[in-house]
């Protein structure tokens, strides 16, 4: 018997991977962000105490806003998706019930497009046709898979899950820490940030130091400005 030649394709993972390694990312962006903008605030005149409260405070809420916002978004975004794939699907049956020959036509003209001798793409499009005729239309002519269907609530789980497990680290490290709070913040979220850009890369078959690379300087630019804003309202106030 023939060898099957298996190959193991990561297409299927778009979906989540992309609200998982978006909400990681601004997880760990927005939280040490705001940690760092409140500690160079503070830093300039308010009591210890004070300072950690503020800086807690501000991180949790980063915390649990950003995730709620995060899963918000998402499930209003890909909600948009699905509603115009539901849209595409149902007037694609409409045809295909009012004039399956129209169709049948269109959908050979789409493989002797891609290389296909006449006789032969319309052999093939009467084939498929016959076994699954939406099907066959939703892959060839709308470009749909299964892999790639809208899914809100996937998206919504994950990206908020993402966010929060991406907020804990920077947040614990301002916990921990009551002197050289901003350097330790931002050496938390750098890393963290390199390794999610790693693991990203890595799921997405892209090279991990180049999706690091992307990752580390947005990342690092947001932390930056924060300081820097925060330092200057700490001292104008």
């Amino acid at each position: 018997m023939p060898r099957l030649h298996l190959e193991r394709h990561r297409f299927l993972r778009v979906g989540w991977l992309r609200a998982a390694v978006l909400g990681a990312d601004d997880g760990i962006v927005s939280t040490a962000s705001i940690l760092i903008g409140v500690a160079a605030a503070a830093a300039t005149g308010a009591s210890a105490s004070t300072t950690r409260s503020a800086i807690l405070v501000a991180g949790l809420a980063s915390l649990v806003g950003g995730a709620l916002s995060m899963a918000a978004g998402e499930y209003v975004s890909v909600s948009s998706q699905r509603d115009t794939e539901r849209a595409d699907i149902a007037r694609e049956q409409r045809e295909l019930a009012r004039s399956p020959d129209l169709e049948l036509d269109e959908l050979t003209n789409i493989y002797v497009e891609r290389g296909l001798e006449k006789t032969l793409a319309r052999e093939v499009a009467t084939q498929l046709t016959a076994a699954d005729p939406l099907g066959a239309h939703m892959r060839d002519e709308l470009g749909m898979h299964v892999g790639s269907h809208a899914r809100p609530l996937q998206a919504a789980l994950v990206s908020a899950t993402s966010f929060a497990i991406g907020s804990i680290p920077p947040w614990v490290a301002a916990a921990a820490f009551s002197s050289n709070r901003i350097p330790i913040i931002a050496g938390v979220g750098l890393v963290l940030l390199a390794v999610t850009g790693g693991i990203g890369g890595r799921l997405g078959g892209a090279p991990p130091l180049r999706a690091a690379s992307r990752v580390l300087a947005g990342g690092g630019l947001a932390m930056g400005v924060s300081a820097l804003i925060g330092n200057l309202v700490g001292t104008a106030i």
